[in-house]
């Protein structure tokens, strides 16, 4: 059997193409993520995980990725979700919760040490414990840096992701940051390995949160998973 993800061809936010939003979804969209949205529990061991409120969208990367400010331009906060003062430290699952409709789940940054193993055996713990049994999780958000090259550690956790069969979709970030030709070239180059991964979305996006190129699109993916309005 051919897994969905293989069976559809890959698209992005740079691509015009069926999955292009209305500018009524962009508006529904931009409507859920401007309603209340707070921090309500953190979580280090999975005994302490809280009770599903809604359908959960975590979202991982290296450090210094650019998670923290995609969170908040998502939501139109400025200091929502908070970069850590020390990459690579922090070990606990954040929960924000969207209108009762979303949970946003913060989890840590990977790969601060750009090895492989150790993002093994990080994620081995809590996190992959979280992705493979968490029922109400929907989707990772798997963001990915447009101005470097993919790490081994991002090749461990897209593995890690297939493994525990939870679907993630790969956002570039910081955009903004490469010239057009550059963001070009990686866009053809994340695009070919979706194919490679099971459990990987079939749409990629890229975005900037400092332009918030593309923002307006993931809105739309996401909100699609939230729960609908009584």
């Amino acid at each position: 059997m051919v897994h969905p993800a293989l069976a559809k061809p890959v698209q992005t936010a740079h691509a015009p193409g069926v999955s292009d939003p209305t500018p009524e979804d962009i508006e529904r969209a931009r409507i859920l993520f401007a309603q209340d949205c707070k921090f309500f529990y953190a979580a280090q061991r999975l005994d302490q995980l809280p009770d599903a409120l809604a359908p959960e969208i975590a979202f991982a990367g290296r450090s210094n990725v650019g998670k923290s400010s995609l969170i908040n331009a998502l939501t139109g906060q400025k200091a929502l979700a908070r970069a850590s003062s020390q990459p690579g430290r922090t070990k606990q699952l954040n929960f924000f919760n969207l209108a009762g409709r979303l949970t946003l789940v913060d989890m840590p940054g990977y790969g601060y040490a750009q090895a492989a193993k150790e993002v093994k055996e990080d994620w081995q713990g809590l996190m992959f414990d979280f992705l493979r049994g968490r029922q109400a999780l929907r989707r990772v958000i798997l963001l990915l840096d447009s101005r470097i090259e993919l790490k081994a550690s991002d090749h461990a956790v897209m593995e890690l992701l297939d493994r525990a069969a939870v679907t993630y979709q790969l956002v570039l970030t910081k955009t903004d940051s490469i010239k057009p030709l550059a963001l070009s070239r990686k866009i053809a180059e994340v695009g070919a390995i979706i194919p490679k991964h099971p459990a990987a979305y079939p749409e990629m996006l890229a975005t900037s949160s400092e332009t918030g190129a593309g923002i307006d699109v993931l809105r739309v993916s996401l909100g699609a998973l939230a729960e609908p309005v009584a």
